[in-house]
């Protein structure tokens, strides 16, 4: 028997639910796809296309609709505390130094390496 497609299983737990519950099914029956769909049909899914002229004057379109809805989100932002920024500061510039310093000493070792051992 061949293996079943995910949707053959949705269709078959959509029909075997409602009996378990006595109730009719949440969603109605399951709708066949065409061979070699990957997804079910739906129809909320957006179409691509581009937007047409009415469609940028009803969301608003331009540089002035851009601020004005820029500022609006920064408004919406948690902005850290002054000790948050301080100690998040402190951390990136000691690992900054810590890394610095690992890299310099393997560049030391490695120049020593190149210089004595391969180099004579």
């Amino acid at each position: 028997m061949a293996r079943q497609t995910r949707q053959q299983r949705r269709a078959r737990r959509a029909q075997q639910e409602p009996a378990l519950a006595g109730g009719p099914p949440p969603h109605g029956p399951a709708k066949p796809t065409a061979k070699g769909d990957s997804e079910p049909n739906r129809g909320d899914r957006p179409s691509g296309r581009p937007r047409r002229a009415d469609e940028h004057e009803k969301h608003g379109f331009g540089p002035w609709i851009f601020v004005q809805e820029s500022v609006g989100e920064l408004k919406k932002v948690e902005w850290p505390s002054r000790q948050a920024v301080i100690s998040g500061t402190a951390v990136v510039l000691i690992a900054c130094a810590i890394v610095g310093t690992f890299l310099w000493v393997n560049d030391e070792v490695w120049k020593y390496v190149v210089q004595h051992l391969l180099l004579r």
